[in-house]
C-alpha cells in the first residue's frame, strides 16, 4: 500500500508528550484502523505501528510500548524492527485507553509509521499455489474496500513483495523470481501461473505489491 495514504489517516492523532521520549496515543484512534481488518477476507493481514525518523527515512528505535485504562496495564510486544501491533477490542475503545510508547529518541524527530503486512501466523517457507492466492486476494479485499468511494486514488495489488530480516541476502529460486537485496517480488500473473514456492527461510514479512 502506498505508505503515503496510510500515513495521512494519522495526521489527526491526538498526541501529547508526557516526557522527552514518552508519548500517549489514544487507543481509538488505533482501533479505528485494525477495526478494518476483522473479516474473512482481510483476516490474514494487519497494521503493524512505529515511528519514522523525520528526514531519515528509519525507524525510530521503541524502549517499550503498552496499553493504559484506569484498571490495568497491558504491554505489548515490540519488534525487533521497531514496530508493535494492537489487538481490535472495542471494550478498550469504550474504556478510553491509550497507547503510551517509550521512544529512543525525542518524540519530536518521529513521524507515525503504519504499515499493511501479513500475520506471522502466515509466514512460512513453502507455500502452496493456493495459499498464494489467497494471501493475494486478501490484499485485492483491503484495497478494493477501502477504494470503494475514492478508487481513482488507490493503488491496485499486482503481486506480493516477500522480505527477509537480512537485506543482503540474493539468490535465485527455483522455478521462481530471484531474491534480490532481500525482497522477492512476485508479480499476479506469476503467482497464477506457479505450482508453489520454496524460500531458504522464513521470511520477515509479506506486503502488497501495488501500483498506480
Amino acid at each position: 500500500m502506498k505508505k503515503a495514504l496510510l500515513a495521512a489517516s494519522f495526521l489527526c492523532l491526538n498526541m501529547f508528550q508526557v516526557s522527552a521520549e514518552t508519548i500517549q496515543v489514544e487507543y481509538s484512534r488505533f482501533y479505528s484502523h485494525v477495526k478494518k481488518l476483522d473479516g474473512e477476507d482481510t483476516q490474514a493481514l494487519q497494521f503493524a505501528f512505529g515511528f519514522v525518523r523525520v528526514g531519515e527515512g528509519y525507524l525510530c528505535g521503541i524502549n517499550d510500548a503498552k496499553i493504559i485504562t484506569e484498571k490495568q496495564v497491558m504491554p505489548l510486544t515490540v519488534s525487533p524492527e521497531n514496530r508493535f501491533t494492537v489487538p481490535d477490542d472495542k471494550i478498550l475503545k469504550m474504556a478510553e485507553a491509550v497507547v503510551e510508547i517509550d521512544l529512543a529518541e525525542a518524540a519530536n524527530l518521529c513521524d507515525m509509521s503504519v504499515q499493511l503486512e501479513t500475520k506471522p501466523a502466515y509466514l512460512s517457507k513453502t507455500y502452496t499455489k493456493e495459499e498464494l492466492v489467497f494471501l493475494l486476494e486478501q490484499y485485492k479485499s483491503f484495497f478494493n474496500a477501502m477504494g470503494s468511494f475514492l478508487s481513482f486514488m488507490m493503488p491496485t495489488v499486482d503481486g506480493l513483495n516477500i522480505q527477509f530480516a537480512d537485506d543482503n541476502i540474493s539468490m535465485p529460486l527455483k522455478d521462481a523470481p530471484s531474491i534480490n537485496m532481500g525482497i522477492v517480488t512476485l508479480p499476479a500473473d506469476w503467482i497464477e501461473q506457479s505450482k508453489g514456492l520454496t524460500l531458504p527461510d522464513v521470511p520477515m514479512r509479506i506486503t502488497a505489491k501495488a501500483v498506480r
